[in-house]
């Protein structure tokens, strides 16, 4: 049986009643479909817990244009084919204003079509540039994308001297999509691939791939490109076959999940983040500081776990809609997609966000941090 799952704050409605500013209108429904079990879970379980979190923060604090949200969400189970199903629903059944959502690059490709058709705005929480590239009407995104995580790393491996590099990465979605990025941009800065290995999704065992690439003559470092348990599998294969290469993760791994996966393979893995791992080791200047620092807090408060930037790609995507939400002054689909198309300067767990007709993602390469992983933590690079 799918989850299905409404929620409405009565209680919020209640107080707001009470000071006079009772909600006018029906409410906002804002849809979802994550991946909140199957192996892309610790993406989409924290990216569920942030949006409730915040729809309740923002429903006791009057709502959107003097409405109360109601968060609808389905659970795709980690299948793309599931979050089709589930984004018709959302459309023709729940009737929703703006859906956010989408945890995979595949599950959000599988929603596209829909999407598109039915004219509704829809915030990706997933990585493929191919969501936002070209630009599609109604689609934006919320991550930085996998093109720019191939560019941040390969600039570090640059600056490293690093030139000769084995490519593995997971074959479907994210990562068949990483693949392709990194292949057109590795020359860019003067790397060369040595070797290109794939794997599986739902494999356990990588070591067959991570021994082709060990046997490489003048290989000089190893980038992975993948999601869910797969990175940490091959990060602990990795460590059992000795391998004393630099390895590298995408940011599809930015997040405490890996290195507890992982143990104590992930010292010394790098890999290009949003600042949400190292909020506290940012300096108070930053602008960012607050923003993922309060966030940060307001999670590890009430889930009593630990944050991670999977659940702040969800934070954005909420701020982005509820910012043009306001912006447009009402729920009508048309307006809240040019809103979100001119949104400028939202700073947020990603970056700072500046959209536009040509760009439905709006980050810059420098929103990256490039992190390290020393004594079981994240530290700050660049």
């Amino acid at each position: 049986m799918e989850k299905r799952t409404f929620i409405k704050f009565t209680l919020a409605a209640a107080a707001c009643a009470t000071l006079g500013t009772a909600y006018a209108a029906d409410p906002i429904r804002i849809g979802a479909v994550l991946s909140v079990t199957g192996p892309a879970a610790y993406l989409g379980d924290p990216e569920l817990k942030t949006l409730q979190m915040y729809v309740e923060t923002l429903n006791k604090n009057g709502g959107l244009i003097g409405r109360p949200i109601e968060l609808v969400h389905y659970d795709d189970g980690s299948e793309s084919g599931k979050a089709n199903g589930f984004t018709k629903r959302l459309i023709e059944n729940d009737k929703v204003d703006l859906i956010i959502g989408g945890t995979t690059s595949g599950a959000t490709m599988a929603m596209a079509p829909l999407v598109e058709r039915a004219q509704i705005p829809f915030i990706s929480l997933a990585g493929a540039v191919v969501i936002v590239e070209p630009p599609k009407k109604w689609m934006f995104k919320t991550p930085h994308t996998d093109r720019m995580a191939a560019e941040r790393v390969f600039d570090d491996m640059k600056k490293a001297g690093l030139t000769k590099v084995a490519l593995l990465s997971e074959n479907s979605g994210f990562g068949q999509s990483g693949r392709k990025e990194s292949q057109a941009v590795a020359a860019k800065y003067g790397i060369t691939l040595v070797a290109d290995e794939t794997y599986g999704p739902k494999d356990t065992d990588m070591t067959a791939q991570l021994t082709k690439i060990k046997g490489v003559a003048g290989v000089q470092a190893v980038f992975v490109f993948g999601l869910g348990q797969g990175p940490a599998v091959v990060t602990k294969n990795y460590a059992q076959l000795g391998i004393k290469l630099p390895l590298y993760q995408s940011h599809g791994v930015a997040s405490d999940e890996y290195i507890r996966l992982a143990g104590s393979a992930a010292e010394g893995v790098r890999l290009p983040s949003p600042a949400l791992p190292v909020a506290a080791k940012l300096p108070a200047t930053d602008p960012q500081k607050k923003v993922v620092s309060d966030y940060a807090k307001l999670f590890a408060e009430r889930w009593k776990a630990e944050p991670s930037t999977f659940g702040g790609y969800a934070y954005d995507g909420l701020m982005l809609a509820a910012d043009a939400i306001r912006r447009a002054g009402s729920t009508d689909k048309a307006k809240v997609r040019d809103a979100l198309e001119s949104t400028s300067n939202l700073v947020a767990t990603s970056g700072t966000f500046n959209l536009s007709a040509n760009d439905h993602m709006g980050l810059s390469l420098s929103a990256f941090r490039m992190l390290e992983i020393r004594n079981g933590d994240w530290t700050l690079l660049n």
